[in-house]
């Protein structure tokens, strides 16, 4: 509906001043931010940027800008930051914090916009996630100990209002099961939070009032750093004295001293695959929910071995 000469000359005089659209004016107009607010736990955690990269990956090349929000680990910071979210009318979310008892899952489905879990669900299925297999993740690390002769293994576990500390110590006490392992309740201790400081401080209580052990599986490779604190601390040899397995295979867990023994979870894939089932509410807002489900891998380096004939 415009002259060619007169879009020339339009182009050519905004190049000139190097001008740039008023997105807030333009999303006026059209209804549309074309923006995605992202919400994490803890910036500090090194599984998150390689998450993130998968979404911004997929959602730039969909002419998303992604708004990032870090609630570091602050219920009062979450709910900020999806008022803000709001707010600045994104047009969808992709939520890592999520946990069964902080409210927010109620929260992100008052807001009426398309939202995606990621490497978290809810236990009804509701809202769409992108997840890892967290109870193959315990499966395997349990299997693995038990190949190398452990029979007293201990569980540090993530927060249990999560479903990544719930479905992954689900999994180990099944596979204990499995192995023939009577469980003991007292080998298991549950961390506060995903950190190094958590875990140090649930392997010092095992070692303080825990039945003899030889082997921990810790829900994620920030704990399992944590161990390394402790047993050092408590002058114990790491896998001499006790082997520890992670989960995740978080960056430079090569690179621990000894290496980490952990269960690699594809995290960009995990960031991929929630940009795209976003993408898929925010065309069809009338989609049922639906889980793309990562299958993960044990890798084994220098923290695991066959425990001590002692």
């Amino acid at each position: 509906m415009v002259n060619p000469e007169t879009v020339e000359r339009v182009l050519a005089a905004a190049a000139y001043l190097d001008y740039r659209p008023n997105a807030m004016a333009r999303g006026l107009k059209t209804s549309r931010s074309h923006s995605i607010g992202v919400l994490v736990p803890d910036l500090v955690n090194p599984v998150v940027p390689p998450i993130v990269q998968g979404i911004e990956a997929v959602l730039g090349e969909a002419g998303y800008v992604v708004v990032l929000g870090n609630a570091n680990h602050s219920r009062e910071r979450e709910q900020l930051f999806v008022e803000a979210f709001q707010v600045q009318q994104v047009e969808g979310m992709v939520v890592f914090t999520a946990s069964d008892d902080s409210g927010m899952f109620e929260a992100l489905v008052r807001t009426g916009l398309p939202v995606v879990l990621v490497n978290r669900t809810v236990p009804d299925g509701s809202i769409s996630a992108a997840i890892p297999d967290d109870p193959v993740c315990a499966s395997l690390a349990v299997e693995h100990l038990v190949s190398l002769g452990h029979r007293r293994i201990a569980h540090i576990a993530g927060p249990q209002a999560t479903s990544t500390g719930f479905r992954r110590r689900e999994g180990f006490e099944r596979a204990i099961a499995r192995a023939g392992i009577p469980h003991d309740p007292r080998l298991v201790v549950e961390a506060a939070r995903y950190t190094e400081e958590e875990g140090a401080r649930c392997c010092t209580s095992l070692l303080a009032s825990a039945p003899a052990f030889t082997a921990i599986f810790a829900a994620n490779d920030m704990l399992a750093l944590g161990c390394y604190d402790a047993l050092d601390e408590a002058g114990l040899r790491c896998p001499g004295d006790v082997s520890v397995v992670g989960c995740n295979d978080m960056p430079f867990a090569e690179r621990f001293v000894p290496s980490l023994t952990t269960i690699n979870i594809a995290h960009r894939e995990l960031g991929t695959s929630a940009a795209r089932l976003l993408l898929e509410l925010i065309e069809d807002a009338e989609l049922p929910p639906r889980q793309i489900v990562t299958t993960p891998a044990l890798v084994v380096r220098e923290s695991t071995a066959p425990p001590a004939s002692s």
